[in-house]
């Protein structure tokens, strides 16, 4: 493969070279070349809007652009198979669970290269086959134990979720550098399956993760309109959901729709993110700590009111609003537990649909059911987009009012066990694992990191009990944590494990008196 500036710095297999062909190459290093400015300037802008906050600027509805708030517009028209989407299952790009979600009976499958998937270079190019393979209909797969799986002929309708703009595929370097992991993610998968889509009556469908304001999103804007020029498609033919989970994106909601005007699928409540990045940008005020995870549900006063903002404004646009998910999965061996983790999704969604939200996520094929019957029962039609929710009046207070509760020592123990525990399985290749009848992905594994550093780290951070939060009672009970796993797996399985290196990163990331971005872009540098 001779592509000037281009070097591919991992293994090509048969199936990879299919995938990276000279052409689909070529058009990667365009969108590279083309983008990669703009994006350094948005990472910039992220650092700069960091150090306002930092020194008590408090995010608000951006003066500049009042107008267009206030102006009355409409996104383009919804295509006919996005019109219901009323459950939604997401999860990671591997074999089986394409073909599991894809037939699970939900409307759409969000095939996810972001939270719910460890970037190694043997998953990302695997999971662009498992996609290609289902776009056309292909695809199949025999487990180890024999079963044999294979699309039905009727499934959900799929969309992508690329990396963030943060992250970089480092197996791919043009001019000697990293090219976006958001540009490898998208431009493969729309090189590769966007006719085939189109030819099927469907288009490439997106979810654009941790977007931090309505620039951002112009830049995806500007990448479609780019790639659909390159490849001879019509203008506006890509339809984009935006998932609101950082809070500067939560005041821009308005802004980002109207960027993406002529590509937009509206936008959804990305929760679990969204905490995170509510204790992250506001670390270094103790006003901001926040309670046990546990504590900080959708019914508290800032959750609800941002999710409620984004149903007004994308009904008054005249676009879907999804809800987000709840992380509880079924229980299997325990009918009592079971159903109390299926009556906190199903008051969940009953929240959601009452609210006025057009959709909903599962992680799981076993609630897509439940799910369902709450959005049936509480919506009828396709959607409820005609709720224009005008009683609403959401202000900056609302987005910024703190959740009140308690730090406990369960509260502080189980965001060590979710760190060390989900940090090491996305090392061994699985970005989203069942921890303590949870499903947990990069984004609450970052709740968990972020809070015991904002404990940490602030006179404030006391357990329920009186005691102050310390590293040195971080690193006991890391420390006892790290003797149980030792003596509940196996000596085998222990040493090809990544538990060590888990704590280790997880220690020292805690330890650092800066709290650093991003827990998988630390991580990823020991990805191969």
């Amino acid at each position: 493969m001779t592509i000037p500036d281009l070097k591919i710095t991992s293994n090509l297999t048969k199936q990879y070279e299919e995938i990276l062909t000279s052409q689909c190459l070529d058009f990667l290093g365009k969108l590279h070349r083309q983008f990669e400015g703009e994006r350094q300037k948005c990472l910039s802008r992220r650092i700069e809007r960091q150090k306002d906050l930092d020194c008590g600027k408090r995010p608000d509805f951006l003066p500049e652009t009042e107008e267009l708030r206030k102006t009355h517009w409409k996104v383009a028209t919804i295509p006919d198979e996005l019109k219901d989407r009323r459950i939604e299952i997401t999860g990671p790009v591997d074999r089986k669970m394409v073909i599991n979600a894809l037939n699970s009976g939900a409307n759409v499958y969000m095939a996810d290269f972001e939270d719910s998937h460890s970037p190694t270079w043997e998953g990302t190019m695997d999971g662009q086959i498992n996609l290609r393979d289902a776009v056309r209909g292909m695809i199949a797969y025999t487990s180890p134990e024999g079963k044999f799986y294979k699309l039905h002929e009727k499934t959900a309708t799929l969309f992508v979720r690329p990396r963030g703009w943060h992250l970089h595929e480092k197996h791919l370097l043009i001019s000697g550098k990293p090219i976006s992991g958001s540009i490898f993610d998208f431009g493969l998968f729309f090189f590769h399956n966007a006719k085939s889509l189109i030819q099927k009556s469907s288009a490439p469908y997106f979810y654009l993760p941790k977007i931090e304001s309505h620039l951002e999103a112009r830049l995806w804007n500007d990448i479609f309109l780019y790639a659909q020029k390159e490849l001879d498609i019509p203008k506006g033919t890509i339809k984009a959901t935006v998932l609101i989970e950082t809070i500067l994106a939560a005041f821009e909601m308005d802004e980002i729709l109207y960027e993406l005007r002529d590509h937009c699928a509206g936008l959804n409540c990305g929760r679990w993110d969204y905490i995170f990045n509510m204790i992250k940008r506001f670390h270094k005020h103790p006003e901001f700590i926040l309670p046990d995870r546990a504590q900080v549900t959708m019914t508290t006063h800032c959750m609800r009111s941002y999710s409620q903002l984004a149903i007004q404004t994308c009904h008054r646009r005249g676009i879907h609003s999804m809800g987000g998910m709840a992380a509880q999965i079924p229980i299997k061996g325990d009918p009592k537990a079971n159903e109390e983790a299926l009556q906190k999704v199903r008051n969940d969604k009953q929240r959601e649909v009452q609210d006025g939200h057009d959709g909903t996520w599962v992680a799981h094929p076993g609630l897509v059911a439940l799910a369902k019957e709450e959005f049936d029962r509480g919506m009828p039609t396709p959607n409820q987009i005609d709720r224009l929710r005008m009683d609403l009046k959401i202000n900056q207070n609302d987005l910024l009012s703190v959740p009140k509760g308690t730090i406990t020592e369960e509260g502080l123990r189980t965001n060590i066990r979710i760190g060390i525990e989900y940090l090491e399985s996305w090392f061994r290749g699985s970005g989203c694992v069942a921890l303590y009848h949870l499903m947990e992905d990069a984004a609450t594994a970052e709740i968990s990191r972020t809070q015991i550093w904002q404990w940490i780290h602030h006179p404030k951070g006391t357990l329920n009990d009186g005691r102050k939060i310390t590293l040195a009672l971080f690193q006991q009970i890391l420390e006892e944590k790290m003797t149980k796993i030792r003596k509940e797996i196996a000596s085998s399985r222990y040493e090809n494990g990544k538990h060590e290196l888990s704590a280790k990163i997880f220690e020292e990331m805690i330890s650092n008196e800066e709290l650093e971005e991003f827990l998988t872009l630390r991580a990823y540098e020991y990805l191969p």
